[in-house]
């Protein structure tokens, strides 16, 4: 095994370690990939219909986002099943240069089923940059930093909830939203070129490089029929949710018996803690996907302005960057005490959005506001806590012939959590009466189910925290 970095220890326990002169390239190199993908995800949805006011194609709007995340899932899986011999600096390679490819043809698309095949492009490029990330940690930073190079990538993605839809809101104000896409073509290809000496060209130890088509055909189903289910109202949103956990669950049957395996081993029993410290994770972000509506309850039942109400939701984001560094320095059973803590924070903070949010009281006072904002701060900032403990167990566990693949299911589980969060809130919402009957009635009753509802996982979170071990035991 090839690395940059020596058996030295490390003295300094600061996550700015990363930015060293000795680590500033890798960290750039890899955190820029998670970068593209974190704000391309919020770009996109906020420039969405100044694109559909320009080239048509409303009644395939939805396609934007839902091919962009399954082509993600895709990307992150390919990480794992790529050839054999082949590196990670080769796929890091191609990986830039397919979402440059993706982004020139978003930028010149006139008309949009071209644009759609860009963002599936686009999408397939960016899943196997984030997959990468947390590949190639073992090899660029000693063990030491892991944890810090986890998160790392857990700020960039709360910062992304913020700079994208800022930038978005840029380059849409000015119609220009081919420029939004036209301006990373070139900063992937420097992408591209400098991975050739940025990042170390590692031997491929895999020893498994058989490909798990059926677990792959499957999950790839699940993740479109939820993503699909997220954008439509009518009522085959929930027969569409239904089939992709038939589908996943099957996925999980068949992966169980198959010597094939598209996850690390141990992954589907949950008698092993690597398959807990994954559904962890996966419920985790499906708790935090009942944000999506706040903005919206903000406005209709509380008369804060929209854009009052992004930055107010931006609040969750703030939480899980400044939870992510406050907790960076923990290790054994603090850090074991973090997951847990972080569990609880995050369940307790989005079952109290019903009384601080489920309410029809206008916010003209800070005592009115004050305890909805910091429920919605800390409710970002029980995720950030325990999330890069989480992964760094994922990557210390995993046999060393699996790395790859344990990687790449770190940010396959992380897309799956949102685009099943995102199709259930719509569920609970809809069927709770956000749109029949409506109104503040409505809102108010939408509310309340969304956020009882939603902190039901995590209540499994927490039972699942309990479970895992610090990481000297």
């Amino acid at each position: 095994m090839s690395s940059i970095e020596t058996t030295a220890p490390i003295p300094s326990s600061s996550v700015f370690t990363l930015f060293s002169p000795k680590r500033l390239p890798a960290t750039l190199m890899l955190g820029g990939g998670v970068t593209l993908y974190a704000v391309e995800c919020y770009i996109t949805a906020t420039i969405a219909p100044s694109i559909v006011r320009d080239i048509g194609g409303l009644e395939l709007f939805s396609w934007m986002t839902t091919l962009f995340v399954a082509a993600g899932v895709l990307g992150s899986i390919t990480v794992a099943t790529r050839p054999k011999g082949m590196g990670l600096r080769t796929v890091y390679v191609g990986a830039a240069l397919t979402f440059g490819i993706g982004s020139l043809a978003c930028a010149i698309a006139p008309m949009m089923p071209v644009l759609l095949a860009g963002r599936a492009i686009q999408g397939y490029g960016a899943g196997m940059l984030s997959g990468l990330a947390y590949a190639f940690i073992r090899f660029v930073y000693p063990e030491i930093l892991w944890r810090k190079a986890s998160t790392l990538y857990a700020a960039i993605w709360g910062v992304a909830t913020v700079l994208g839809p800022t930038l978005g809101g840029l380059f849409a104000t000015g119609g220009a939203w081919r420029e939004a896409f036209i301006i990373l073509v070139p900063l992937t290809v420097i992408m591209a070129l400098s991975a050739c000496r940025l990042l170390p060209d590692v031997a491929d130890d895999r020893i498994d490089t058989r490909t798990p088509l059926i677990q792959i055909i499957l999950l790839l189903a699940a993740v479109l029929f939820v993503s699909i289910a997220g954008t439509i109202e009518h009522g085959s949103k929930m027969v569409l949710i239904a089939a992709s956990i038939v589908l996943v669950a099957t996925m999980v049957l068949i992966e169980r018996k198959s010597e094939v395996r598209l996850l690390p081993y141990g992954a589907v029993m949950l008698s092993n803690p690597i398959a807990r410290l994954y559904l962890t994770i996966f419920t985790m972000m499906l708790v935090l996907t009942s944000d999506i509506y706040i903005p919206y309850f903000l406005q209709t039942l509380h008369g804060v302005t929209p854009l009052v109400s992004g930055y107010l939701v931006a609040l969750v984001a703030l939480g899980w960057t400044i939870a992510a560094f406050f907790s960076n320095s923990f290790s054994g059973r603090s850090a074991a005490v973090a997951i847990i803590a972080g569990c609880i924070l995050e369940t307790a903070a989005t079952a109290s959005l019903i009384l601080f949010l489920a309410t029809n009281t206008p916010f003209d006072t800070v005592a009115r506001f004050a305890p909805a904002v910091i429920t919605m701060f800390l409710m970002g900032f029980g995720v950030g806590l325990g999330w890069a403990h989480l992964v760094t167990r994922i990557i210390g566990i995993a046999r060393r012939a699996e790395q790859d693949k344990a990687s790449a299911a770190i940010s396959m589980t992380q897309s799956l959590g949102g685009a099943f969060g995102a199709a259930l809130t719509g569920v609970i919402v809809n069927g709770a009466g956000l749109t029949h009957p409506g109104g503040i009635s409505g809102s108010l009753s939408a509310a309340t189910w969304l956020y009882a509802l939603m902190a039901i996982p995590g209540l499994i979170a927490i039972i699942l925290s309990f479970t895992i071990k610090p990481a000297s035991a």
